[in-house]
C-alpha cells in the first residue's frame, strides 16, 4: 500500500509540474490529474516515510513529457493491479474499501495520463506539418 500511495504521489507531481512548465495543451488535464492523483493519496492512510524518502519529492524536471507520461501511464495500470490482488485477498472491509477508491482514482488518473499522450500527439502532428518539408 505505500508504493501505491508513492505512485499516487508521484502522479500528483507530475501532474503539477506539467501543469506549470509541460506545454500549453497539456495544462488543464495536468491539472486534473493532480487532483486525482491527489484523491488517490487522500484514500489511503499516509506511508511513515521520511520526506527524503518519497519518490515524488525528488522530480524536480521533466525533461520529455511523453516519455514521462507514457512511463507513469504504464506505473498507474500495475499500481490497479496491485490493488485489485490487495482488495481481493482482504478480510478487512476498511481496507477493501480503500483499495476500491485508490483502483477508482488510478484508473480515472490513468485517463487523464492517455488523454495528455493523445494531446501530445496531435501536437507533434501540427508542428511537423509546420516545419517545411
Amino acid at each position: 500500500m505505500a508504493e501505491v500511495w508513492q505512485a499516487q504521489a508521484l502522479a500528483q507531481a507530475i501532474g503539477s509540474r506539467l501543469a506549470v512548465t509541460g506545454p500549453p495543451e497539456l495544462r488543464g488535464e495536468a491539472l486534473g490529474l493532480t487532483e486525482l492523483a491527489g484523491r488517490g493519496c487522500g484514500v489511503l492512510d499516509p506511508p511513515e516515510l521520511d520526506p527524503g524518502d518519497l519518490r515524488a519529492a525528488q522530480l524536480t524536471e521533466l525533461a520529455d513529457a511523453r516519455e514521462t507520461l507514457l512511463c507513469l501511464g504504464g506505473l498507474l495500470g500495475e499500481v490497479g493491479m496491485a490493488l485489485v490482488g490487495i482488495a481481493s485477498a482482504e478480510a478487512d472491509e476498511t481496507t477493501y474499501w480503500q483499495c476500491m477508491e485508490a483502483i477508482d482514482a488510478a484508473d480515472e488518473s490513468r485517463d487523464r495520463v492517455r488523454e495528455m499522450l493523445r494531446k501530445l500527439a496531435a501536437r507533434e502532428e501540427v508542428l511537423s506539418e509546420r516545419e517545411p518539408g
